[in-house]
């Protein structure tokens, strides 16, 4: 007898799709899922044998589920090219190395155990935006589906592909050593060998490939991970130490000293080391940044522009490629380099690479060249629990009280409130500088809180307690994941 469907509708999120398997999700369910997205693939290059990339992370159930993603696909007269075990922007640079005309990555990227996804595109280097997450929903749930003959073809070693790509022009001259840590996920078997091969001395840290993730989740914002990786700098005397997450698409750093950098104030370093070379450049970066890139010295001086642009690496990563941007930056650890740096898609490994180009060029410590950017006290990004359905108005009553606050020129810690942005969210800014923000998580049931002030470390807990306050006052908000 055949299982019945499971697909929850919430699993659609604004630009990837993600569920707790089993529970949120089964295997036919995948199958539907990948029937949608033949079928939209199929509507949008009008082929009616598109070819698709499909690759998949390291995790138990993630193999299961790419073959039932397959077959949805394959029954939609999808020709399949499966390239096996993968990181996100392997499977993105095979879009453009073998000219296929989608991508599905099965990964839950930085979640933990028990959750899967999809991460998919039809644009070369661009991920679904919301209006295409949209769409395929309508498709999946119901069942718009097409019938067609399609195929599955394996493409044998393409791992080594990836990995010539980068390393053949991103060759170092100074001798860079570097902690490579990837929580047990995916990355593992790509980031030390790929920095090896451009000229670093490599120190792994929990490299070996362990689907458990016995000690703590391959995420380069969780402060555990984080801990771990400056405890192995400072044993190891390193230069620089880098955290990969899940799916391999993000990158966290560490500097010689064992400092956390945010992941902003690494992007503003990469940034000013590129506009030396790229004069009037571009660069784009999510509303969760630092404050520091609009009035940096370097990046006027170079007659750089700084875009302020909605969170999530489809929304950054589409801005980047619509305004010709040479790169973006998301305080997540999401770094896109246009050409002729990269194909404009998020590559934690690429990013880490271009901050080994960074020390390459400079002849100073991490901890020094870190020193030389005005000094901020900002926020980890702070996560409350919210439900889904719940999420999106919390915020919007939030927005609305904020815009009151600056109308009325009602005081917060003794200064009002000079600006406000509103494209994700929103991010208000006082006349010192200090600014918060609140969002909805685009892919898990939570709002994002984060707060910077160039002043004081005082200024920026101010400015927490009173989002904190305005959140407890909804009856919304659940604990947070963690807490300054």
């Amino acid at each position: 007898m055949n299982q019945s469907i499971k697909i929850d509708p919430y699993g659609f999120r604004e630009y990837d799709a993600r569920w707790l398997y089993e529970k949120d999700i089964n295997a036919e369910g995948i199958i539907n899922l990948g029937k949608g997205f033949g079928a939209q693939i199929i509507k949008h290059t009008k082929l009616s044998n598109p070819r698709v990339i499909v690759g998949h992370d390291y995790r138990s159930y993630s193999e299961e589920i790419k073959t039932a993603l397959k077959n949805g696909l394959i029954s939609s007269g999808c020709f399949v090219e499966d390239i096996g075990l993968s990181l996100s922007p392997m499977v993105y640079f095979a879009q453009f190395n073998l000219n296929a005309d989608a991508v599905a990555m099965v990964t839950a990227s930085h979640n933990e155990n028990g959750w899967t996804g999809v991460k998919m595109g039809i644009k070369k280097g661009l991920t679904h935006a919301p209006e295409e997450m949209a769409e395929l929903k309508k498709i999946t749930l119901d069942k718009k589906f097409i019938t067609g003959n399609g195929k599955e073809k394996q493409i044998k070693d393409f791992q080594k592909i990836y990995k010539k790509d980068l390393i053949d022009k991103n060759k170092i001259k100074k001798k860079i050593k570097a902690v490579v840590a990837c929580g047990n996920g995916t990355a593992g078997i790509f980031a030390p060998d790929i920095l090896r091969g451009i000229g670093c001395e490599v120190i792994e840290l929990d490299c070996n490939l362990d689907w458990t993730f016995p000690k703590y989740n391959p995420n380069p914002e969780d402060l555990e991970m984080l801990h771990a990786i400056a405890k192995a700098v400072k044993e190891n005397n390193a230069d620089i130490g880098f955290g990969f997450d899940g799916d391999g698409d993000r990158v966290g750093v560490i500097d010689n000293k064992g400092n956390e950098i945010f992941s902003d104030k690494i992007g503003l370093l990469i940034a000013r080391n590129l506009s030396l070379l790229h004069k009037n450049s571009k660069f784009v970066v999510d509303v969760k940044s630092t404050g520091l890139y609009k009035n940096d010295e370097i990046l006027n001086q170079n007659n750089c522009e700084t875009i302020y642009w909605k969170t999530g690496h489809s929304h950054i990563k589409r801005k980047v490629n619509s305004e010709k941007a040479l790169a973006g930056f998301e305080k997540s650890g999401h770094f896109f380099f246009n050409q002729p740096l990269g194909y404009g898609y998020d590559d934690g490994i690429n990013s880490a690479i271009q901050v080994c180009h960074l020390l390459d060029n400079e002849n100073k410590k991490m901890s020094q060249i870190i020193d030389k950017l005005p000094k901020t006290f900002q926020s980890p990004t702070m996560a409350p629990f919210c439900k889904d359905e719940e999420k999106y108005n919390v915020v919007d009553l939030l927005v609305e009280s904020i815009k009151k606050i600056k109308e009325n020129k009602t005081k917060i810690d003794n200064q009002v409130i000079k600006e406000v942005l509103t494209v994700n969210g929103i991010r208000f800014s006082f006349e010192d500088g200090s600014w918060g923000l609140i969002r909805a998580s685009s892919n898990k049931p939570s709002l994002v809180v984060v707060t910077e002030s160039p002043t004081s470390d005082d200024r920026k807990l101010k400015i927490f307690k009173f989002i904190d306050e305005m959140l407890q006052k909804t009856g919304k908000i659940g604990e947070y994941d963690q807490k300054i």
